[in-house]
């Protein structure tokens, strides 16, 4: 059974920095593509970054693109989220998932973590 658990969130002041976590089991993260969405309040669940199985290529969003970083260590089977310069619209729950196939939305993700919180506001 597949579990991925989420960690890192916090409150945190505009401009700061964030590292989120995502610890993976029953399942090899550099096997599939792997990454994050958020889920801001009253908003759709939305795609932030992800890194391919076959390229490592990563993938960001637009609005985050430069100020975030996401990174994989495959020997801890975990996926990493490095977060800087952080602003009051990356607020929301941010959600560790994975793919089995090549696509990177809601309907394409085949496991989704918990979730863990993150406040930018000062």
């Amino acid at each position: 059974q597949v579990h991925l658990v989420e960690s890192g969130g916090d409150l945190v002041q505009p401009g700061g920095s964030l590292r989120l976590s995502c610890s993976a089991s029953g399942v090899i993260v550099r096997y599939y593509r792997i990454g994050w969405f958020r889920q801001a309040p009253g908003k759709e669940r939305e795609g932030v970054s992800s890194i391919r199985s076959d390229n490592d290529r990563a993938y960001y969003a637009d609005s985050v693109k430069d100020r975030f970083t996401i990174s994989r260590n495959s020997a801890e089977n975990t996926v990493y989220l490095q977060m800087n310069r952080l602003k009051p619209e990356d607020t929301g729950v941010y959600y560790c998932a994975i793919s089995y196939g090549d696509s990177w939305t809601y309907d394409g993700v085949d496991h989704w973590g918990k979730g863990t919180s993150v406040t930018v506001s000062s």
